[in-house]
């Protein structure tokens, strides 16, 4: 049996895939999580072959959960599960370790099949999307990355000063280099321009 844990925040996707897994007679799915840190916790509980995840979620997005059983390390391969059909997102995938990314609208039975492929040390990705991710590289670092995603949900620099542990004026730095990087006008447009290519 392949042993599986699924993450997913939304709970009527979350109930979908495990039912939809569990159809099949050679997987198990041994643990259910709507949140990154709540996954990683099974994850090292349960030590699963495979972990099907999606990438926004709540507490820890699902590359940060890849890089954390990278890191552990665990026996556990990872495979994004995500509406994100953008080069940058898998780039950052795979660096962080994930084995597998795959779009929600793929067919159901592309699933199974995928999870199987990783479980024998495989990878799978989809050709076009892995010839768009090393077309365009992503220019940021993982600080100012950071940064400008709390400033585009709307954090201020002392907000995100005081959440991260640095002076205004470095926040404001990482921002200026964000901005300047991406061609933008300003740190709004800076994050939306990152997250249309997937490197926030």
């Amino acid at each position: 049996m392949i042993r599986v844990v699924v993450a997913e925040d939304q709970k009527m996707v979350l109930g979908a895939l495990a039912a939809l897994l569990e159809i099949e007679g050679d997987i198990e799915v041994v643990g259910r999580a709507q949140d990154g840190l709540a996954a990683l916790a099974i994850c090292r509980e349960q030590r699963p072959d495979v972990l099907l995840t999606d990438i926004e979620m709540p507490h820890m997005t699902g590359l940060e959960l890849a890089a954390a059983i990278k890191r552990d390390p665990l026996p556990t391969r990872v495979i994004i599960l995500t509406t994100f059909a953008r080069g940058g997102y898998l780039r950052r995938a795979l660096e962080s370790g994930a084995s597998g990314y795959l779009l929600k609208d793929s067919p159901a039975e592309h699933l199974a099949n995928a999870i199987r492929r990783v479980k024998a040390g495989g990878r799978v990705v989809d050709p076009e999307l892995a010839a768009e991710a090393w077309s365009e590289p992503d220019p940021l670092t993982d600080r100012e990355r950071q940064v400008l995603r709390m400033a585009g949900e709307g954090d201020t620099s002392a907000e995100i000063a005081s959440t991260l542990h640095l002076s205004e004026g470095t926040v404001r730095n990482y921002l200026s280099e964000a901005i300047s990087k991406l061609g933008a006008g300003n740190r709004v447009e800076a994050a939306r321009i990152a997250r249309e290519k997937g490197w926030l």
